[in-house]
């Protein structure tokens, strides 16, 4: 009979199987005759971790162990883990990329993220963890009617997990083939079997573990990174300087700013990278977006999960302390990181390579270790590279189990079996849960391609914070919170938020798309009549001269001259075949999915709206509703929430 080890293992070798087979890659990031090194260091990443899931798999035996990791993660534990759960790819690729290629604009989403958390410390973590039990519904199902409030729980955290998923599975796929050229199909089937028995195998234990090792790589490279990046352009004051006196950064800002540039002095093109404006151009929009990632974080339900995997309200309290901690001095480091790449490596570099500025991070790893010829320099980004596969990995990790434990505990064990089910038929539905989304992911993220998925993201922060978190609030702290508010206020909080993100910017409208890439061709054509005017010029022999008056030798053709002409000309014919081929892409098509040929709704993200709409809805449900449990329950609920009493550890139950 096979073991659980030997399982795991040759579960690692299929996943890794496809990626030494391959005849050849395409082209990344990284050159091809360092290409060894990426993989060394990516599979030492994994054997460890898959070592830890071996380790954690013996330890999974109970519903709670699948869970809640046995609510025997200490908070400091927790913390590290929290803050492994939170910075994905978004946080350590996204944040950092935006902040080379627009400055101060792309820092205020270290700032929304972080403040999110003081949502969380001070109204959710302790009441969470003293009510509920694995899940979100656990907490809604507490006063209310347990199957009704279930159902609309279970639907919203999994559109909630799906959403967010499906953006980290394109993700995955896009940065692992731009980091090495692994196909974007491969990719996504690697992560996905990777993730799957980090839970499957090690359910909330591995994970957890998986989690904190990650965030550990996390830090601790953004930490070297930084020591590097002070060690070359100062800190603080004299780093700043540099910034403004950056010619590529003056650069960039000039690109940005169009003709507006043209009566600006360099040191004032550099010191608007500083300010804001080059990116959120709408306040209502960034007062929208913050309210998104602040309410939004508490109502993630991936999160909340983390709660009930400490023994004691204490220890949650404790752990948001130590996540708030991490995650502040990590957002902190992204000031650094993304302006140490601005001038370190480019933005104009770093936007040719992925035009979002996702590899922002791991080139500047390769800069500061020696750059692309230097065994250093390949060493850092691969190691950079590892770390955010594994950062992808543990939150997908964390995404799946939210969703799995709403099909399994809430809505089979909850709604259909009425709790009558033993720990090992629990055990068992919370893996073939676990199964079924971990397909759903992969496959959903395979059929992605190609798309826009930056909506989903935005779908997910606004469901969370218009639907969860209203409900989670007012059924902790409203006496008069029932069953009838908390479903109107899922159903109106998550339709109102979906509804609006798909008639907004974030959709794709061929109009406005097309038009921006022809501007793009008629820039490149204007580019390229002066570019082979210059080539020609350069190239041309000197005219005849009379037979009396002797030829003046002709001057030598600098060869520099004419390698950076045919440089930029080679570039401005690849920004006009690609602006043609987005056109050719769009057909005959002039609508988004929704039909419209231009954003009904203004707003990049709908918190300003959707936020308050939920909030209404919990109110006016509960009080045309009469609920004579909740009324009952509340004195239970009031006293429990503040106090502990009667909240045992989650392996208790």
């Amino acid at each position: 009979m096979m073991t659980l080890r030997n399982k795991i293992w040759l579960a690692v070798i299929a996943c890794l199987m496809p990626l030494v087979s391959m005849p050849a890659f395409a082209q990344g990031a990284v050159a091809d005759k360092w290409k060894w090194l990426t993989f060394l260091v990516f599979g030492t990443i994994i054997c460890v971790t898959m070592y830890v899931t071996y380790l954690a798999a013996k330890r999974v035996k109970t519903t709670a162990d699948f869970y809640a990791a046995g609510g025997g993660v200490s908070g400091l534990q927790n913390g590290w883990a929290i803050a492994g759960d939170y910075l994905s790819a978004a946080s350590f690729l996204g944040i950092a990329g935006l902040i080379s290629l627009y400055g101060y604009d792309g820092f205020m989403y270290s700032v929304g993220w972080l403040v999110a958390y003081i949502t969380v410390l001070l109204v959710i973590a302790e009441p969470c963890r003293n009510i509920g039990k694995y899940t979100l519904s656990d907490i809604l199902a507490y006063r209310n009617d347990p199957k009704k409030v279930r159902i609309v729980g279970a639907l919203s955290t999994i559109t909630v997990s799906t959403f967010y998923l499906t953006a980290q599975m394109v993700g995955a796929g896009v940065l692992i083939k731009t980091l090495i050229g692994i196909d974007y199909e491969i990719s996504v089937v690697c992560v996905g079997v990777i993730m799957l028995m980090y839970v499957l195998f090690g359910g909330m234990v591995a994970t957890t573990w998986v989690q904190i090792i990650k965030a550990v790589l996390l830090v601790c490279a953004s930490i070297v990174m930084v020591v590097l990046v002070w060690s070359q352009y100062g800190f603080l004051g004299d780093f700043l300087n540099n910034v403004v006196n950056d010619p590529k950064v003056q650069q960039r800002v000039a690109t940005l700013l169009g003709d507006k540039a043209k009566n600006l002095s360099p040191v004032e093109l550099g010191q608007i990278f500083l300010e804001p404006g080059l990116f959120l151009k709408v306040p209502i929009d960034q007062i929208s977006l913050g309210m998104a990632l602040v309410f939004g974080t508490a109502g993630m339900p991936h999160i909340l999960m983390r709660f009930f995997t400490v023994p004691t309200a204490q220890a949650a309290r404790k752990s948001v302390n130590w996540a708030m901690a991490i995650i502040g001095g990590f957002y902190v480091l992204t000031l650094f990181l993304g302006m140490g790449s601005a001038m370190k490596v480019g933005p104009a570099n770093i936007a040719a390579i992925d035009a979002g500025g996702n590899m922002a991070n791991p080139l500047l790893a390769q800069a500061l270790g020696g750059g692309p010829d230097s065994l250093m320099g390949n060493f850092m980004m691969a190691f950079v590279a590892a770390v955010a596969f594994a950062t992808i990995v543990a939150v997908v990790a964390g995404l799946v189990l939210a969703a799995a434990s709403a099909m399994a505990h809430d809505l089979y064990v909850g709604v259909i079996r009425e709790e009558h089910v033993t720990q090992e038929e629990q055990v068992k539905a919370a893996r073939i849960a676990t199964i079924l989304v971990g397909a759903m992911a992969i496959v959903i993220g395979i059929s992605a391609k190609g798309q826009n998925v930056a909506h989903l993201v935005a779908l997910a922060f606004a469901v969370a914070s218009s639907a969860n978190f209203p409900c989670v609030l007012m059924t902790l702290f409203w006496k008069r919170c029932n069953t009838g508010g908390i479903v109107l206020g899922m159903i109106v909080g998550t339709f109102t938020a979906i509804g609006l993100v798909m008639v907004s910017p974030n959709l794709t409208y061929p109009i406005a798309v097309k038009a921006a890439q022809e501007k793009i061709i008629k820039a490149s054509d204007d580019k390229l009549t002066k570019l082979n005017a210059d080539l020609a010029s350069a190239t041309a022999p000197a005219a005849a001269a009379p037979a009396a008056v002797p030829a003046a030798p002709a001057p030598a053709v600098d060869p520099a001259v004419l390698e950076k002409i045919k440089t930029e000309i080679a570039k401005a014919e690849k920004a006009k075949k690609g602006a043609a081929d987005k056109i050719a892409s769009f057909g005959s098509d002039t609508t988004s999915i929704m039909g419209l040929e231009k954003p009904w709704f203004e707003l990049r993200n709908p918190g300003l709206y959707s936020i308050p709409l939920g909030f209404l809805a919990v109110i006016i449900g509960s009080l045309l509703y009469r609920d004579k449990r909740a009324e009952d329950m509340w004195d239970e609920l009031y006293v429990r929430q503040n106090t502990g009493i009667l909240s045992a550890k989650a392996v208790a139950h």
